[in-house]
């Protein structure tokens, strides 16, 4: 996991550079819980602009993960599920 590959510190950084890089896009990591049955996904680093829902960012995850509307995702920001309405500007 991301977390534990690279220290609180190091994401930091990284997540101040790359803000600065690009100050309409909010950095992202997205990973799968151990566990799941889901396919890897081929990316997990994610510069999404701050406009976008949090339902149109899962709905670009579904496609690049190739998963059937069958199948529930959920995104976790903490240990919160935020509204789906929400962009990602105030996560």
């Amino acid at each position: 996991m991301f977390k534990e590959e690279h220290l609180l510190e190091y994401r930091c950084v990284q997540s101040v550079k790359t803000q600065e890089k690009y100050p309409n896009r909010v950095p992202v990591i997205v990973e799968k819980v151990s566990g799941s049955q889901i396919v890897d996904n081929d990316k997990r680093k994610y510069l999404v602009p701050s406009d976008i829902s949090v339902a149109q960012f899962m709905g670009i995850i579904r496609k690049r993960s190739q998963l059937s509307s069958e199948k529930a995702i959920f995104l976790f920001v903490g240990k919160t599920v935020p509204q789906s309405s929400l962009t990602k500007g105030p996560l």
